[in-house]
């Protein structure tokens, strides 16, 4: 099972605004039909795990689940998805590991890890991290106070349209 992150953060490590608003992502042009490996990516994912937060934040978009595999979403408090959801994505609760089990247990081997708290809970393999231009000041932070230092090995970089540094980390095992 390998979980990976790929998410885009501003020059100073947030994820959203103090207002939990992710507008900002948009101060870089993104040059039509190019999604910056995105799909490369997912060709490669059994499965979405998103946090609660992140999947409203989905749902606010207006655009569906347009992942292309399943979702699973980590909630204690929501149990039912508004009805455009309801084919593709399915609620669960636990630890890390309980969730990698259950993952386990339905064939997938290969998810994609999306939102603050919930990424930083799965912090066990790849990361891919799109930083953008951008300072915020304050905001949602990717990463958190952790229990332990995490080490990780750069897979790679690379510089997309002239401004976005993407950068590939894999986890040292022990």
């Amino acid at each position: 099972m390998t979980n990976f992150v790929y998410i885009a953060t501003s020059l100073d490590g947030y994820i959203a605004d103090s207002e939990g608003r992710v507008e900002w992502l948009d101060s870089v042009p993104v040059p039509e039909g190019d999604d910056f490996g995105f799909s490369d990516f997912m060709a490669k994912i059994d499965a979405v795990v998103m946090g609660r937060v992140t999947f409203e934040t989905l749902i606010g978009f207006g655009v569906g689940w347009h992942y292309g595999v399943p979702g699973l979403i980590l909630s204690s408090t929501m149990t039912t998805p508004p009805s455009d959801f309801s084919d593709h994505v399915t609620f669960a609760c636990g630890k890390p590991q309980e969730i990698v089990d259950l993952a386990k247990g339905k064939g997938w081997s290969n998810l994609y890890v999306d939102g603050g708290a919930t990424v930083q809970g799965f912090l066990r393999d790849d990361l891919i991290i799109s930083e953008i231009p951008v300072l915020l000041g304050d905001g949602v932070r990717l990463f958190g106070a952790l229990d332990e230092h995490l080490d990780f090995e750069l897979v790679g970089t690379e510089v997309l349209v002239d401004q976005i540094v993407k950068k590939h980390y894999r986890r040292k095992k022990l």
